[in-house]
């Protein structure tokens, strides 16, 4: 649904209501303080009824007067009230923009900025999301868009003072590029589609798409570019939604296991919003290492596991929330036992257009990891 006036000004009243808690501490000579949600590693639960992962009930304190803290608990609240005022001139930026914003001195007889480096202000926006209870979008900040789909779907975006329909089936080579911001002032409706079959590699959106493939099988087709971002995570989460089935098609190493447990469970740094951004139900279509078996072909198409790749096979075997799975713990023991690692790319070997028979069969006998 769009966000809308009064979503904004309720967003409006959690950051007034953030400021007046700190000034009724300081009436009363109290040290001002916030509490927020801990994200550190030791709060992070995975929820096994649900299937992502999310925060504990610990919580954590910002003290003004501890010295360890002060600097922090100044930062936030400088990040607070730029948000109240970028939503009250109902105007956007980036989380880059924001830091520019607050890159000033404190005072001409004081040689320190409020920030100096965009690496000190990520993480405090995202406490300050934690202790109200919001996503950064609703603070009208935004992030580097990536993404792109096609498919039998419209979206309705009211930007500034234009209401504007897209017809995302009729958007050519280049598809729909997708925002950082899919709930605010935003729908999407007349979705008539089976399934979303998310793809890692733009060149393979860009291969399937040439050969139609989200028309001939009626697919939402979306590739995160490489690593989802939020928007396309919370995309993707706003389409199981309305009932249709997540397919996710990455490379069978490092990178691609990784793409694919941030869409289906989440991630740890994000764990704040992960029922926001996580899609449980997502099924992984490959490419596996059991495909080596399957597709004779592929033997010849191997490379090598790198460090990386080997690294990031032994972790996962060790996550909760992968190794409850046998079929994941016997796919990662192949790697390691193979050290190779396989590209969707290969799947071009025989043919251009097999990539796209790979994946019917795939989805026709439900041959996929959970």
């Amino acid at each position: 649904m769009a966000k809308g006036k009064k979503a904004t000004e309720e967003t409006s009243k959690l950051i007034v209501g953030f400021g007046e808690n700190i000034v009724h501490e300081i009436k009363i000579q109290k040290p001002p303080k916030f509490s927020t949600v801990a994200r550190s590693r030791s709060n992070i639960v995975f929820d096994s009824k649900k299937g992502y992962l999310t925060l504990g009930k610990a919580t954590e304190e910002r003290n003004f007067i501890n010295a360890a803290q002060t600097k922090r608990f100044m930062q936030t609240v400088a990040i607070a009230s730029k948000c109240y005022k970028f939503l009250n001139e109902n105007l956007h930026t980036s989380i880059r923009g924001l830091f520019y914003q607050l890159k000033y001195s404190l005072g001409e007889d004081i040689d320190e900025n409020i920030f100096s480096e965009q690496a000190e202000s990520n993480p405090l926006i995202e406490d300050l999301e934690a202790s109200l209870g919001v996503r950064r979008e609703d603070l009208n900040l935004n992030a580097t868009r990536r993404g792109v789909l096609a498919g039998n779907m419209k979206v309705i975006d009211s930007y500034g003072d234009d209401r504007i329909t897209t017809d995302t089936s009729k958007m050519g080579r280049s598809g729909w590029a997708i925002p950082s911001d899919v709930d605010n002032e935003i729908e999407f409706v007349d979705v008539k589609a089976k399934y979303v079959l998310v793809v890692e590699k733009d060149a393979i959106w860009q291969r399937l798409n040439e050969d139609g493939f989200w028309k001939k099988e009626n697919c939402i087709l979306i590739s995160p570019q490489g690593q989802a971002t939020r928007g396309t995570r919370r995309l993707i989460r706003k389409l199981a939604d309305k009932g249709l089935p997540v397919y996710v098609f990455n490379d069978g190493d490092a990178w691609g296991w990784y793409i694919y447990w941030t869409i289906k469970t989440g991630s740890i740094n994000l764990a704040y919003i992960g029922s926001d951004i996580a899609t449980p139900e997502a099924k992984f279509i490959g490419v596996t290492m059991s495909d080596l078996e399957k597709y004779t072909f592929l033997k010849k198409m191997t490379l090598k596991a790198t460090e990386v790749d080997i690294k990031r096979a032994q972790e996962m075997l060790e996550y909760q929330w992968i190794n409850r799975h046998k079929e994941w713990v016997e796919e990662l023991k192949k790697v390691l036992k193979l050290k190779m690692k396989l590209e969707q790319d290969t799947l071009q070997g025989p043919r251009l257009t097999f990539i796209g028979d790979y994946i019917r069969e795939k989805i026709k006998n439900q041959d996929f990891l959970p």
